[in-house]
């Protein structure tokens, strides 16, 4: 029994042949004129790549302006964005500092002891937590893709299914924590709050923020494109991930099996790397091992992510059903 082509392969062949330019059989190019050197044509690797890099950039300025059109567009949605984190951060410090300052935990804690350290420690979690959560969001809103049909159309373009997830991510990522990141980095300069061992240490700060974060969020959209109980998903990495993370208690005072559970999160590691950087004036030596477990977890997390989204397209292909089991 022959297998018919799927739907989505038609209409690429379909896609392809008509935005080919014609050319009449057996037409030959011009003689070149005397004297002219012809072009060198460029080599088939480098014109594929900044082709793909073209392609991507189309795909991250479309999912982007989607997102801000849909979502974060208004001014009470951009106002939220940083009022919400601002609430909770103040809501966390001024429960935890009295208890901590006032009781014994100091002597093993020395930070607690300290309100601007207790403070820049508070807001570093607070930031790098907004920076995972948003990509949390950006999962939990796949399941509108799916309601409003417009999951299929998305399938059905050309555009590469890993580079649509890391858009749709990376979009979600930047729309919800710039403005937070802008009003935090200015307080802390201007209340002198940071102990940084050269200026060379804030892009690797943010490169330890938004890359795992980048990677986290193609992961978790390439599971919730195949699920349709995303608000389970939604709820198990909301109060969960901030508290075996690290993100307002220290890390040493979480039970063992709760540490080694927050090891495998990115957003432990990307808090290290950033407390270590911002508040300690740990250097690049110092933070090596830290620097290379992020780049191990965006590697496998980018490897779910290409594998998640094989096999819930090859299962589309033979059932119909958008669903990885």
């Amino acid at each position: 029994m022959t297998r018919l082509p799927s739907t989505e392969a038609q209409l690429l062949g379909l896609a392809d042949r008509s935005l080919r330019p014609p050319h009449a059989a057996g037409r030959t190019l011009p003689p070149p004129r005397p004297g002219a050197t012809r072009r060198p044509r460029p080599r088939p690797g480098s014109r594929d790549g900044g082709r793909a890099l073209r392609h991507a950039g189309k795909v991250f300025a479309a999912e982007a302006l989607k997102q801000h059109r849909t979502m974060f567009g208004q001014p009470l949605v951009v106002a939220s964005m940083l009022v919400w984190p601002l609430l909770q951060l103040a809501a966390t410090y001024y429960t935890l500092h009295p208890i901590a300052a006032g009781s014994a935990a100091a002597a093993r804690w020395p930070l607690a002891a300290d309100p601007g350290r207790l403070l820049g420690f508070l807001a570093t979690g607070a930031l790098a937590w907004a920076f995972f959560f948003s990509l949390v969001q950006s999962a939990w809103n796949f399941a509108y893709e799916r309601t409003t049909g417009t999951l299929e159309l998305l399938f059905l373009s050309p555009a590469d299914r890993l580079v649509l997830m890391l858009a749709n991510g990376a979009g979600a990522l930047v729309q919800n924590a710039w403005l937070l990141t802008c009003f935090l980095g200015a307080a802390a300069f201007g209340f002198g709050a940071l102990d940084v061992a050269g200026p060379w240490m804030y892009p690797v700060v943010l490169l330890a923020l938004l890359l795992p974060a980048v990677a986290w969020g193609a992961l978790l959209n390439s599971l919730m494109v195949f699920s349709r109980d995303s608000a389970f998903v939604y709820t198990v990495l909301d109060d969960p991930m901030w508290f075996v993370a690290g993100v307002r208690l220290p890390a040493f005072a979480l039970p063992g099996v709760l540490r080694v559970l927050g090891a495998a999160l990115p957003l432990t590691g990307s808090l290290a790397v950033v407390r270590g950087a911002l508040l300690e004036g740990e250097g690049l030596g110092e933070l090596a091992p830290g620097l290379a477990w992020l780049a191990a977890l965006c590697a496998l997390l980018t490897a779910g992510a290409v594998l998640a989204l094989r096999l819930g397209e090859a299962r589309a292909q033979r059932t119909g059903g958008l669903r990885l089991a």
